[in-house]
């Protein structure tokens, strides 16, 4: 059944069954992912202002993290639970358009209660105020995923999720540099002096133009007339199985961190070696009870949904569940990677670098992402294969010349960063293989992700950083391929694993507190090997990227299981009609 993408014109497919890329309305798109990447990075200036003005610790000050990735999960969670009780899925009824106007009007809400906050000079309620933004964000990402993959063929959505990731990411890279010049008045190093320095007044200056920029933004896609609406008028199936094992995981996820946030009213300075190591290992157990709960309540989930598929929705696809895992353990090791890096670069066997030099290996990370994903979205320009081939050797050095010039200018010492330029190569090779198949792309890059964690564990110095950095490179493509490949066949449930697979964001607030745990657990029984247990932690990683190709491998055999195998034909003879099965394209068939 076809669904109904409001009063534009629909896109028809051309005398071969392909679907022609909607240009007008994906170019407002990758607008929206730009702001996110833009306001999102600016928490990494925000944090350390938060912990030095109101004299918070560093469990204290990760709060503005837990609460932004909190909020996408939560936010998620209330929109199935609106379709469960309702009958309808709210972003199918509002359309893609205006869930993404009214998410980005309910964050300049959340920017607007983040100054009221500054004013009123509590840290709870900035907090407050950025787990708002973030649920205005867990809206837009919840209809943005599915929309960009809908404004065209199926067989092409990877690349414009890429494409919209790609420029996400360049927000991400420039975000933290205005954001410190329009705060300090300068792009060079931050320190703690300048930090401590900062008045309120500039803190609600810069959440004055980022509320600014969300109304702006908000105007902009409302207004296009190129962004149809994307309206779905069917009705959505009873699934209220899958609400209460959502529901029973979040109360078991509540009991397993309520421990873990009660045991830091015990002041360290009091205790012994050996009560401190008993106390990391207190907070380690009940992390890993949390990772457990996750894990144990999807797959049981879908078990219980194969047997029986009424009432559990979109849970009865085994490609969205074991996807579910897959976007929770990427976001869970894409963070960790970068979260525990400061760390470890601290450490003699890896240049004892201060906490302000790292920032360009920060950058770089990131960056990282950018490269991969401004490659990854080549695919969704009509060009000759020649001159793909072409591209696809130029952007990803053109990428790594911003990264590098975008520190530079920011007045960072850059040499270290140049032979990285070899895991770039690495990566270039790694696309060519691929051949924009995502199922096979997923599988190519969570391989080389494990054989880099495991390099960069068994080796140190450079070597070990570089191996290490790639995480990002590896990472860069992940999210539109597990989001493509997982909501792929659901049809009228689309929107419904969308928020699904939102709601696993999450994992960027389990998996990096939990390395961290195990970093100060393995040092706490090795004392004398200095830097062993924050080196050791990165196992945490390697086992992420092993279930994600896993999760790569299985995924295609499921998918042809459905009468789904769009990766087994040339791209020149991809047809709707021919590769997809009846209800699979219900979403992109407008």
């Amino acid at each position: 059944m076809a669904t109904a993408m409001g009063p534009s014109k629909p896109i028809a497919p051309s005398s071969t069954g392909f679907i022609p890329t909607n240009y007008g309305a994906l170019s407002t798109l990758v607008l929206v992912f730009f702001f996110w990447g833009f306001i999102a990075s600016g928490n990494s200036v925000f944090i350390p202002f938060c912990k030095h003005y109101f004299h918070l610790d560093q469990f204290q000050s990760q709060l503005v993290d837990f609460a932004f990735y909190t909020a996408y999960y939560i936010g998620a969670l209330v929109l199935f639970m609106y379709g469960a009780f309702g009958g309808k899925d709210l972003v199918a009824k509002w359309g893609y358009k205006r869930s993404i106007v009214y998410g980005l009007l309910f964050s300049a809400i959340g920017a607007a209660a983040m100054i009221i906050a500054v004013n009123a000079n509590t840290f709870a309620g900035m907090l407050a105020g950025l787990f708002i933004v973030a649920l205005g964000f867990s809206l837009q990402q919840t209809a943005a995923q599915p929309f960009a993959i809908a404004l065209g063929d199926p067989s092409t959505g990877m690349g414009r999720v890429n494409l919209g990731g790609g420029v996400n990411s360049f927000g991400t890279t420039i975000g933290p540099i205005v954001v410190a010049f329009a705060l300090f008045g300068t792009t060079a190093a931050i320190t703690d002096e300048k930090i401590a320095s900062l008045g309120l007044s500039k803190v609600i200056i810069l959440y004055t133009c980022v509320g600014a920029l969300f109304i702006a933004a908000a105007a902009l896609f409302f207004f296009s007339k190129k962004v149809p609406a994307g309206i779905s008028t069917e009705k959505t199936e009873n699934a209220n199985k899958a609400l209460y094992s959502l529901l029973i995981m979040t109360g078991l996820l509540i009991v397993m961190f309520v421990p873990v946030f009660n045991s830091y009213k015990t002041d360290p300075a009091t205790l012994s070696d050996i009560q401190k190591h008993d106390l990391e290992t207190y907070r380690m157990k009940w992390l890993l009870g949390a990772l457990a709960v996750v894990v144990v309540s999807l797959l049981l989930s879908n078990l219980s949904a194969r047997k029986k598929p009424e009432g559990w929705g979109a849970m009865r696809y085994p490609q969205l569940v074991l996807g579910m895992l897959g976007i929770f353990v990427y976001v869970g090791v894409e963070v960790t990677i970068v979260s525990n890096l400061s760390e470890l670069l601290k450490q003699p066997d890896f240049g004892g670098y201060q906490s302000s030099e790292v920032a360009p290996f920060i950058s770089m990370y990131w960056g990282s992402l950018m490269i991969g994903r401004w490659t990854g979205a080549i695919s969704v320009f009509n060009l000759k294969k020649t001159t793909q081939q072409i591209m696809m050797f130029v952007v990803p050095l053109v990428a790594f010349g911003i990264i590098i010039a975008v520190s530079a200018i920011s007045q960072y010492d850059v040499t270290p960063l140049y032979y990285y330029i070899l895991c770039v190569f690495i990566q270039m090779g790694a696309f060519y293989i691929s051949k924009n198949k995502p199922a096979r792309t997923l599988l190519i890059f969570s391989i080389l992700g494990v054989t880099a964690m495991l390099l960069g564990i068994f080796t140190t110095g450079k070597v070990a950083t570089y191996a290490f950095l790639s995480g990002g490179l590896f990472c860069s493509i992940m999210w539109p391929a597990i989001f493509n490949l997982s909501i792929l066949g659901l049809g009228k449930y689309t929107t419904q694993g969308s928020a699904f697979l939102i709601m696993m964001i999450l994992g960027g607030g389990i998996i990096p507190p939990l390395q961290g745990k195990i970093a100060d657990f393995v040092q706490s029984k090795n004392p004398e090997l200095i830097g062993y247990g924050i080196h050791q932690s990165y196992w945490v990683a390697a086992l992420c990227f092993a279930y994600l190709a896993v999760f790569g491998f299985a995924v295609k055999g499921i998918l042809k299981k459905q009468g789904i195998d769009y990766e087994g034909v040339a791209d020149d003879d991809l047809t709707s009609s021919e590769t997809f099965p009846e209800g699979a394209l219900e979403v992109t068939k407008n």
